[in-house]
């Protein structure tokens, strides 16, 4: 990768590896997503590699979320990196549920929890989701300030401590303008805007499937 952050792909082309790629984003939730309602870890992985490039160009305005994400991503890549027996169980969000409850890892004293992890991530994209859905429905000279705390309290926000909850809305505060936010993440804005719609749609279907397993297995409380 260079100084500007360009890097050349396999096929020649240059990617801004800087910046927030709406349209990758879309592609790789829509590929995640297998049959029988089941979503597939490595690609809803990568496409979570992309929003935490959003969290980054935010800067201090996420940062309560982007550092606990990049650990959770981290433990998932753990998780599919092993080389035993166990890496089929952690293909899919469902194989790994399963495997996880049948074999009554969950509360297993040092083991890290698979499931348990994702859910903090499934929680944290519908963060994501609420708030780039509301950013839709404003204009561009309109500060994302209300939007980002009606998302955070809607979502994420219920999970948090006080002190937490405290210090993110405090943050939002040096939120931009929509306009001004489009163009701090992306690298071209007329495009994200073209393509943010069916990204969102990738993306709700994805959160959806995840918490339907979730509610299957009767998970939605893990500690």
């Amino acid at each position: 990768m260079s100084e500007t952050g360009l890097a050349t792909q396999n096929n020649g082309t240059v990617e801004n590896v800087n910046c927030f790629d709406i349209l990758r984003v879309s592609t790789l939730f829509e590929s995640s997503l297998l049959e029988e309602d089941d979503v597939q870890m490595d690609a809803y992985l990568a496409a979570y590699e992309e929003i935490m490039k959003f969290f980054q160009l935010m800067g201090s305005v996420f940062s309560f979320v982007s550092s606990d994400v990049r650990s959770k991503i981290d433990i998932l890549y753990a998780l599919r990196a092993k080389d035993t027996e166990e890496l089929e169980h952690f293909n899919s969000f469902r194989t790994m549920l399963e495997y996880e409850k049948e074999a009554q890892l969950l509360n297993q004293k040092g083991y890290v929890s698979g499931s348990r992890t994702l859910l903090r991530l499934h929680r944290g994209l519908d963060f994501v989701y609420e708030f780039l859905n509301r950013i839709q429905a404003i204009p561009d000279d309109q500060k994302t300030v209300d939007v980002c705390k009606g998302a955070y309290d809607d979502t994420l926000g219920k999970h948090h401590s006080f002190l937490i909850r405290k210090g993110a809305r405090l943050a939002m505060y040096a939120m931009p303008t929509r306009g001004d936010l489009l163009k701090r993440v992306c690298p071209d804005v007329e495009v994200a805007k073209e393509n943010l719609p069916t990204m969102l749609e990738h993306m709700r279907t994805n959160y959806d499937r995840t918490e339907q397993l979730y509610t299957l297995h009767d998970l939605h409380s893990l500690p």
